[in-house]
């Protein structure tokens, strides 16, 4: 594996540069959020952050007037863990630079995705990339361990709320984790052990020595 820029020809299959956004209130917004003691935490809506302009914009220029939310994942990470992927798009922007892990859900098959599929790609500060519906993520991962990350994640409202109660009826079905996520955890993961979609063959892909 290397780690690729979203600028290369590479990420077009996985999702594209949104330009002409004016990320820099939203991104002080962000780094007025301290980072979690360890790890990772996630919010999916932020009032902080949804009281800025580019909350609109992206609503009604990214997703077509389609009623959003803006939350964040922040902390430090440099490992795979699980992959999730939504019925939409999702929007991320960057405090600092960053890097995603991604895949593409035409890769999943009978329910597993080798790890080796997986690619990661660098996203510069403030920039808006879009990921797209059918491509897998997870939680970024940190480029310098000081800093860590602060990644703006906007999504169509209620996207990773409380998981709707339902019988599964397909495969598909018992990857549902919470509303608009489905997850393929690896056995190494925290959240295999509580319960999640076993998902995820080979080894669980670490960029530590990468960065």
């Amino acid at each position: 594996m290397k780690i690729e820029s979203i600028y290369d020809p590479s990420f077009r299959p996985y999702g594209q540069v949104l330009a002409g956004y004016d990320t820099k209130a939203l991104t002080a917004s962000m780094e007025a959020i301290p980072l979690p003691e360890r790890g990772v935490a996630y919010e999916p809506s932020i009032a902080a952050l949804e009281a800025n302009a580019i909350f609109g914009q992206l609503q009604n220029g990214a997703y077509g007037g389609m009623p959003v939310q803006i939350g964040m994942c922040w902390g430090r990470n440099t490992v795979l863990n699980c992959l999730e992927y939504h019925r939409d798009s999702e929007v991320n922007i960057g405090a600092c630079d960053f890097i995603l892990l991604l895949a593409k859900q035409e890769e999943i098959a009978d329910g597993r995705l080798d790890t080796a599929r997986v690619r990661a790609f660098r996203v510069p500060a403030g920039v808006a990339v879009e990921v797209y519906a059918t491509t897998l993520h997870y939680a970024p991962c940190h480029v310098d361990g000081e800093k860590g990350f602060r990644v703006a994640v906007a999504l169509p409202r209620g996207t990773n709320e409380a998981r709707p109660s339902i019988t599964p009826v397909n495969e598909e079905d018992r990857r549902l984790w919470a509303r608009n996520k489905w997850l393929l955890a690896h056995p190494e993961s925290s959240e295999a052990g509580q319960g999640a979609y076993i998902g995820l063959t080979g080894e669980n892909t670490d960029i530590q020595n990468m960065i």
